[in-house]
């Protein structure tokens, strides 16, 4: 595994990659089982696994949250070396920013909406960035989660928009045996706070209405920003010791609107 810490190394180790069969998995590290199943599926679909790690600030509108955002840099490296990928590039953000952030990639119907709504500036930062990414790996495939899926859409949007070649593919959220999803916000609860995260994923699944799942977790003790429908899937955002977790689910059909 060859790893590339500045965007000069990366450049001169892309260029000598002429495999046309690359995919790559964009991570801000603090990888858990969610980000080793994109690993897996990349290394399976493709002949060269680049993968990188890169905590962008320009998508944290809290600086107090980029603060906490768990960093483990060794055991990640470990558990991608162990999952066979070929290239991981970790630049840092004086070079992914050289000229600060003059320029953006901005998307302003989403900022109405959930993520974008409650968390402002958050899909600017992560469309610009991943149009940095994605022009630099210039990779055949991308692999997203489905847990953040708005921000899968707005990714794949932007994609198609700008013409930009790398295939955009979507991988099914995993979760814990008790439903919870995984997260690298995780790692930040209390054994009983994980425990109690639980609860998010059943309300969403149990609940009738929005309203009701709401009103579950509420119950429960989550601090809820959102509880709402798009797109044949339910979504939530809830601060449990305040650590803010997402998650969403597949409505059935008989619940689509």
């Amino acid at each position: 595994m060859r790893i590339s810490r500045s965007v000069q190394e990366w450049l001169r180790c892309r260029s000598a990659i002429n495999i046309e069969s690359i995919g790559f998995v964009p991570t801000m590290g603090a990888l858990h089982r969610g980000h080793g199943s994109l690993v897996e599926r990349c290394r399976e679909e493709n002949d060269i696994a680049v993968v990188s790690i890169f905590i962008n600030p320009l998508q944290f509108n809290d600086p107090k949250d980029l603060e906490r955002y768990p960093q483990t840099l060794d055991q990640d490296l470990s558990l991608l070396e162990r999952l066979g990928v070929d290239e991981v590039f970790i630049p840092p953000a004086a070079e992914m920013y050289p000229s600060g952030c003059r320029y953006y990639v901005e998307e302003p119907s989403t900022e109405a909406l959930m993520e974008g709504l409650y968390r402002p500036g958050f899909f600017r930062g992560v469309m610009t960035v991943v149009v940095k990414l994605l022009n630099l790996v210039r990779a055949g495939r991308a692999y997203f989660g489905e847990k953040d899926y708005q921000q899968l859409r707005v990714i794949s949007g932007m994609a198609s928009d700008f013409f930009i070649p790398t295939e955009i593919v979507a991988c099914r959220t995993i979760r814990e045996a008790s439903g919870l999803a995984e997260s690298s916000r995780n790692s930040l609860l209390s054994c009983g706070g994980r425990r109690q995260a639980a609860g998010v994923y059943r309300a969403l699944t149990t609940a009738s209405t929005s309203a009701a799942a709401q009103a579950m977790l509420e119950r429960d003790g989550f601090k809820v920003e959102y509880v709402e429908e798009h797109w044949g899937r339910r979504f939530a955002a809830v601060f449990l010791e305040d650590v803010r977790l997402i998650d969403n689910v597949r409505l059935p059909r008989s619940l689509e609107s």
